[in-house]
């Protein structure tokens, strides 16, 4: 199978588990996810350099394309431009993990974990636990230091996740 029709493929997968991202979304996402886990890295420059050589196109156009995906609609070109609601892929991701394991698999074990980056961001993520890996299915990105509790973004991080975890009651989700 060629490199063409595995995106291809990989977009289809994408676009039926997440069936809220418009097709050019879906189509981005797959040449994203492609493109890091094939070149092992998740730079742009590193995936840009991957896909540009194996797809046979231009870097610059591959680099633009890849950048307006994250880019607020507003910022983007074109008439027709989306802005990626992120916080609508959080629940279908978990979903996708969930569906994938096997069917004695019964329990389910997230960490929630607050990392600063430098003096610049603090991320607040939500990652699935499963054999050894942390798999990131929910986060929220805010200035470093910023005063104030971050237990309303932890709980809306929690409810946004909770329709896809099995028998959640939601409720149940929340901090006591």
């Amino acid at each position: 199978m060629s490199h063409t029709e595995t995106i291809a493929y990989w977009q289809r997968e994408i676009s039926g588990h997440m069936p809220h991202l418009s097709r050019p979304q879906a189509a981005v996402l797959a040449l994203w996810s492609y493109g890091m886990v094939l070149s092992k890295s998740s730079g742009i420059t590193t995936i840009v350099s991957f896909l540009a050589k194996v797809l046979a196109c231009p870097k610059n156009t591959l680099r633009q394309r890849l950048r307006e995906w994250c880019y607020d609609a507003k910022d983007k070109a074109g008439r027709k431009r989306a802005e990626l609601d992120l916080e609508a892929c959080f629940a279908p991701l978990l979903g996708w993990i969930v569906s994938c394991w096997a069917s004695q698999e019964h329990q389910l074990a997230l960490a929630l974990d607050a990392t600063t980056l430098s003096s610049r961001f603090t991320v607040l993520a939500i990652s699935v636990q499963y054999r050894g890996c942390a798999i990131p299915v929910a986060w929220y990105v805010m200035p470093a230091h910023q005063k104030g509790a971050w237990r309303p973004q932890w709980e809306a991080l929690l409810q946004a996740i909770a329709p896809s975890i099995p028998s959640a009651d939601s409720k149940k989700l929340l901090f006591k």
